[in-house]
């Protein structure tokens, strides 16, 4: 009868039990790693540290950051403003717009991809308020959308379609500065722009437009966000501008070829 031991005749394994030693090593190894990894990761997702940031981490945020600019202390430098009194929502409006960090120095700073997450950002937010406090979040109330749209839309009409078109569409202002569009700002960011100020656009305090006004102008751009033109091609929404346009290389193209077609025909 055969005998079963694997071994070979001089005491030596087979070539495939070593293999198969090596394999069940391996991944042996690899299933400890993993799972050393995981308990890692899950660990690191359940510390209070790295899952609330705090005014403390916005701090260092900031001086890491911001303070080139702005100096360590909210002071202002040659290179930029002091931020006494801007508040956090200024800041959030800034940073989460991706206007700030400024990339170069220019007429108007323009939207560019965001450098910080949102918790970074309201972190450093936080921050800013706890030294110099100045305008805050509003109440979910104002951003609900469920004000009087026709009253919101003749007041953007009367307070903001001179630079932002009377359909939210944006446009171009003097010295290489502009009226950013509407169409994709979020609720906060109009709230933050109308009550902070930024760039070019005047303050709306509440003395200027009351709390209810803010929430149906902000209810009426939602509106028009969520409804797009009904009267067909939009253009642009750029008004007689692109409409003329339109009608001067269609149009008037147009008449030239059918008379240099009628002339031709007639020769």
């Amino acid at each position: 009868m055969a005998s079963k031991n694997p071994r070979r005749p001089g005491g030596r394994r087979s070539k495939w039990a070593t293999a198969a030693l090596i394999g069940a090593g391996l991944l042996v190894t690899g299933g400890l790693y993993a799972g050393a990894s995981a308990a890692v990761a899950a660990t690191e997702t359940a510390s209070p540290t790295a899952a609330h940031l705090t005014v403390d981490d916005g701090k260092k945020l900031f001086q890491a950051n911001c303070a080139t600019c702005h100096g360590l202390n909210l002071e202002g430098t040659p290179d930029g403003p002091a931020l006494y009194g801007v508040g956090e929502l200024a800041v959030e409006f800034q940073m989460a717009t991706g206007r700030m960090p400024l990339q170069m120095q220019g007429p108007q700073a323009p939207m560019k991809p965001v450098q910080f997450t949102q918790e970074q950002i309201e972190a450093i937010a936080a921050w800013v308020q706890s030294v110099s406090p100045g305008p805050t979040f509003p109440s979910a109330e104002i951003l609900d959308g469920q004000g009087d749209v026709a009253e919101g839309a003749e007041l953007f009409r009367i307070n903001c379609a001179m630079c932002h078109n009377v359909a939210g569409a944006g446009g171009a202002l003097t010295e290489g500065k502009w009226a950013p569009a509407l169409t994709e700002t979020s609720a906060l960011h109009i709230y933050a722009a109308m009550v902070t100020g930024p760039q070019n656009m005047p303050v709306f305090n509440d003395m200027t437009l009351t709390t209810e006004e803010k929430h149906n102008l902000i209810s009426a751009l939602q509106w028009m966000q969520e409804n797009p033109s009904p009267g067909g091609f939009s253009l642009g929404s750029l008004g007689p501008v692109s409409e003329g346009l339109f009608i001067w290389i269609f149009g008037i193209g147009s008449l030239i070829g059918i008379t240099v077609w009628i002339t031709a025909k007639s020769n």
